[in-house]
């Protein structure tokens, strides 16, 4: 098992997942990955403070509203959020990210590395390896 398989097994283990950017728009990857989780039996959480819910499950307004269960993050933003959104991992004590294809920046990635989290940022997608289907 190479490294990034090692990681995401890693991110897997979390009972329960935040997903940070998590959209109402069904066509957007936010509420695609909000609803892949909930295809494969897992629950999570939406992180959207300009939304009540997303696909019937209740937003939270950021990372650090999330209860402590939350150990695993997905994040869905544009590169400058995402590194707003580590600071708040990084204060939550959440101990796996995964940024996904363009939410990268190698400052958010550099400060989990530094932070000790386990962090997933090399294109990797979370609808690949969970095998989202659109309904």
């Amino acid at each position: 098992m190479n490294r990034t398989d090692q990681s995401i097994a890693r991110f897997l283990e979390s009972p329960v997942y935040g997903v940070v950017g998590a959209s109402p728009h069904r066509y957007k990857y936010g509420n695609k990955v909000l609803r892949c989780y909930q295809q494969n039996g897992r629950r999570a959480i939406p992180v959207n403070p300009n939304a009540r819910d997303v696909e019937g499950v209740p937003c939270v307004a950021s990372v650090l509203d999330l209860p402590d269960e939350v150990q695993s993050v997905s994040i869905i933003t544009p590169p400058e959020v995402t590194e707003r959104v580590v600071e708040e991992v990084i204060r939550k004590g959440i101990q796996h990210v995964w940024m996904q294809p363009g939410a990268e920046s190698d400052a958010a990635v550099a400060a989990c590395e530094a932070a000790g989290i386990n962090v997933i940022a090399d294109g990797s997608c979370v609808l690949v390896v969970l095998g989202y289907r659109e309904r």
